[in-house]
């Protein structure tokens, strides 16, 4: 049976490493509750992240939903189609309505330009997504934020140690939703944090994540269970010594695909813009049909034959599923429409040995017009 090879593997530390912790999770018998792994990863995290405060939660879901629970949003929240469909999700989890507006097709973020002419009396929030961990305009958003007087949560799934000018691209707006989701960068099985401005901030969202309760008998919220346990906690602890080691090894991966695929008629990859500290996290390649000899789908369906399972990040658009194809501009989305049409996200992960993306650089390369010429630059005719 020929190996199969996915866009994302977990990256899982040596049992050897894990099991001290098990061991002292046994004996303490503090299984969840903010415990002190909890603690020290929620400090160690802020710490590595440059932020100040940070609130560790089971998954980057309830997390996103909870966010907006924490600011009070109500009405209509302007976001973007091209993403993950919890991004829109959580909105409707709260009784908020959507309001899509298109992306720029350089950064695949949501387009400043276009957040103003969609604000309403009823718009009080923006939902925006570092899309492959690349910034949003953060600073656009800001402007435009305050002018209008509504909040700014950004979606920061893909954005792990990512820094905008050396500062943390977590620090911008009023709060961050990250996911340490079995598939991220960073990853404690299932996971997620908000990122905060203040202590007071902070105060509510540990609140709300915990049923409410403010002590032992006194609830000031309609809270949620969203505690990250001591189990997740541990794998993070272990995690974080070897998270620049894992990003060392993406960007060589991520290179090593740049280098195979450069010159090829009909391919090109997402860009980072200046000033920014990536982390590697995708590798977005965007296939024009017409100069590559295939289109993105048949790509899709012709490297799985071969035992490569690339993903179509993102297709379809969030406003293409049936309970979002009402609200306010779904259909005028026509930059994020073509991106879901173009893009393919190939195998991405520390672990990828370099003899199984030489495989995934030869299934792409066959396809293409004139693949015997490309073969030959990289020794796999």
């Amino acid at each position: 049976m020929p190996k199969i090879l996915t866009v994302t593997s977990p990256s899982l530390p040596p049992l050897e490493e894990y099991l001290p912790y098990l061991e002292k999770i046994w004996a303490s018998r503090t299984l969840t509750n903010g415990g002190p792994f909890h603690q020290e990863l929620e400090s160690a995290l802020a710490e590595l992240l440059g932020v100040e405060h940070l609130s560790l939660f089971t998954n980057g879901t309830v997390a996103l939903v909870t966010a907006l629970q924490a600011l009070r949003v109500t009405g209509e929240v302007i976001t973007t189609p091209y993403s993950f469909v919890a991004t829109s999700h959580s909105l409707l989890w709260n009784g908020l309505k959507p309001v899509f507006v298109d992306i720029d097709p350089k950064t695949f973020n949501i387009d400043p330009a276009l957040i103003e002419q969609a604000i309403t009396p009823a718009t009080t929030a923006i939902l925006p997504v570092h899309c492959y961990g690349i910034p949003c305009d953060v600073i656009a958003i800001q402007k435009i934020a305050d002018i209008y007087g509504i909040k700014v949560i950004y979606d920061a799934a893909h954005a792990f140690g990512v820094k905008l000018h050396g500062r943390s691209i977590l620090n911008f707006g009023d709060l961050s939703v990250m996911s340490f989701h079995a598939t991220k960068v960073f990853n404690t099985f299932e996971g997620g944090a908000i990122i905060c401005q203040d202590r007071k901030t902070k105060e509510r969202i540990d609140y709300l994540k915990n049923f409410g309760f403010a002590d032992e008998v006194t609830v000031v919220a309609p809270g949620i269970n969203g505690k990250m346990n001591e189990m997740q906690a541990a794998l993070g602890l272990v995690q974080l010594s070897r998270v620049s080691e894992q990003m060392r090894a993406r960007e060589a991966i991520y290179k090593r695909y740049c280098e195979a695929f450069e010159g090829v008629p009909g391919l090109s990859v997402a860009a980072v813009p200046e000033g920014v500290e990536w982390n590697w996290s995708y590798y977005p390649l965007l296939i024009d049909s017409d100069m590559f000899g295939a289109s993105r789908d048949d790509v899709y369906e012709r490297l799985k034959a071969q035992g490569v399972y690339a993903r179509r990040y993102f297709f379809p658009l969030i406003s293409e599923f049936p309970m979002y194809r009402g609200c306010v501009g779904a259909s005028e989305c026509a930059n994020a429409y073509e991106a879901s049409r173009k893009i393919i996200c190939l195998p991405m992960y520390p672990h990828l040995e370099e003899s199984d993306q030489t495989e995934v650089i030869r299934a792409l390369l066959t396809i293409a017009k004139g693949a015997h010429s490309y073969l030959s630059m990289i020794g796999e005719e």
